[in-house]
C-alpha cells in the first residue's frame, strides 16, 4: 500500500476514532484528521516493529484497519490530555 493509500486510510481512522471517542476535541475536525493520518503510521509503524506483524499490501486486511484505528485512538487520547483544556 502506498502513501495515498495510508492517507486515505488516515483519514477513516480518524473518522472512526473519533465515533468512538465522541466529544469536544481542542483542534476540530482539521486536528482529528491529522491525528488519524499519524495515528495510521503509527499503529502500522508499531504493529511491524514490536508486534512482529508485518503491515499487508492489502488495503482491506483487517489487522491494517485495526492498527491505524488503534493508533488514531492512542494519539486522539494523549491529544486530548495534552491539550483539552487550551480552551478554557
Amino acid at each position: 500500500m502506498g502513501i495515498l493509500g495510508w492517507i486515505i486510510l488516515g483519514l477513516l481512522a480518524g473518522a472512526i476514532a473519533k465515533v468512538l471517542l465522541p466529544g469536544k476535541d481542542p483542534g476540530g475536525f482539521l486536528g482529528t484528521t491529522v491525528i488519524g493520518i499519524a495515528g495510521a503510521f503509527l499503529g502500522g509503524w508499531l504493529s511491524a516493529r514490536l508486534l512482529d506483524h508485518p503491515i499487508n499490501k492489502d488495503f482491506y486486511d483487517g489487522s491494517t484497519w485495526a492498527a491505524a484505528i488503534g493508533g488514531a485512538l492512542v494519539l486522539l487520547v494523549a491529544y486530548r490530555i495534552l491539550f483539552g483544556h487550551s480552551r478554557r
